[in-house]
């Protein structure tokens, strides 16, 4: 079973579409969902944390869309871990050195002073793992995604989000103007 869920995966993705922002609102939730193959409520959720977290603010209306709250380079691994899974231990001690059949009613102090080595280990990874995602910044894979793909993605990606976002502008004009609701 992963600790970090793939929840995580599909809000960095997500994130990634809005370091770049273009004229108006960024891509809905529901055009992000539909591009990456996941469920609109899905996403829903996942931007529901991460708005509470202060990674991204929702523009309503007809140019209805999100934004990051603040500058990628602000943005860390660690915080969008945090708004998505909420800040959880890697690993919590249920200090079994105390069921020791050897020391079954008469349990030696010695056993139990401080910190057990194993949970003792496990806080020290816990501590690196969370410094590293600390480190890794939203711009920072922003930056590499943009050198990995060819620019004619880039401007595929780009047209796709442009298009569904005129589509949706177009249906709320066609909306008020026929008295129909979409």
């Amino acid at each position: 079973m992963a600790h970090i869920g793939a929840g995580v995966e599909y809000a960095l993705h997500c994130l990634l579409y809005l370091v770049s922002p273009r004229d108006g609102a960024g891509p809905s939730a529901r055009d992000l969902a539909e591009f990456q193959g996941v469920s609109p409520s899905y996403l829903a959720k996942l931007f529901t944390k991460l708005e509470k977290a202060g990674l991204v603010r929702a523009q309503e209306g007809v140019r209805g869309g999100f934004r990051l709250a603040r500058p990628a380079e602000q943005i860390s691994f660690l915080d969008v871990v945090d708004a998505v899974e909420g800040r959880k231990p890697l690993f919590e001690c249920r200090e079994i050195r105390r069921d020791c059949i050897l020391y079954k009613g008469a349990q030696p102090s010695w056993d139990t002073i401080g910190v057990c080595s194993i949970h003792a280990g496990m806080l020290a990874a816990e501590r690196a793992m969370r410094a590293e995602l600390a480190a890794r910044t939203l711009a920072e894979i922003a930056a590499g995604v943009s050198k990995k793909i060819p620019a004619r993605g880039q401007r595929a990606t780009s047209d796709w989000f442009a298009e569904r976002a005129q589509k949706r502008r177009r249906g709320k004009r066609t909306s008020r103007n026929t008295g129909t609701d979409r």
